[in-house]
């Protein structure tokens, strides 16, 4: 089925839930593998207009997540949650959200800044503020900070899927696998 129920994760929200994180994996992957070139080099220069680029398909396939996620109903976790799990999990997503939107805007805040092209799959895309190398230097810092707190956000939340699915014992982790087996029903 394409559509969320109230006992499962739909097709679409399961697809881009996974290719969501493929994403992220590949952005991260990226900007980390650059650093195994010298500054300047074309496999450098490469990976980091993979990591432009890819970062802002997250910005821009996120809205379309969120979408999904207001017109869609969210399955119920059996068994239920605690009032304090729920609010935890609604955190995680929340702070997930912000960052699949923060961190591109942000980089491409730092592009603008910076002066330098916005590079989106064959195409260009406006700057979002005038040059400003002071603005431009903050901004990448902060763009860094909040990198590595993703790192730790994402490691959460798989620790999270797992704690449910073998700990608790519940739903949570199958209504958002690809197949489901006849014995997991």
């Amino acid at each position: 089925m394409w559509k969320n129920s109230s006992e499962r994760y739909g097709s679409v929200s399961i697809l881009l839930h996974w290719l969501m994180l493929v994403l992220i994996v590949a952005v991260y992957a990226a900007i980390d593998l650059r650093e195994l070139y010298p500054k300047g080099s074309d496999p450098r220069e490469a990976l980091k207009t993979w990591h432009f680029m890819l970062g802002l398909l997250v910005f821009w396939l996120v809205w379309l997540r969120l979408l999904m996620r207001v017109i869609a109903p969210v399955p119920r976790i059996v068994p239920p949650q605690k009032g304090w799990e729920a609010f935890f999990a609604t955190a995680m997503h929340l702070a997930l959200y912000l960052l699949m939107i923060g961190m591109p805007l942000v980089g491409w805040l730092i592009l603008s800044a910076s002066g330098k092209p916005i590079p989106f799959f064959g195409s260009e895309l406006s700057p979002l503020i005038g040059p400003n190398k002071d603005l431009a230097a903050q901004l990448k810092e902060l763009h860094e900070e909040v990198g590595n707190i993703g790192y730790f956000l994402i490691a959460l939340h798989a620790a999270a899927a797992l704690f449910h699915h073998y700990i608790k014992r519940d739903n949570t982790l199958r209504m958002m696998l690809p197949m489901r087996s006849e014995k997991s029903k």
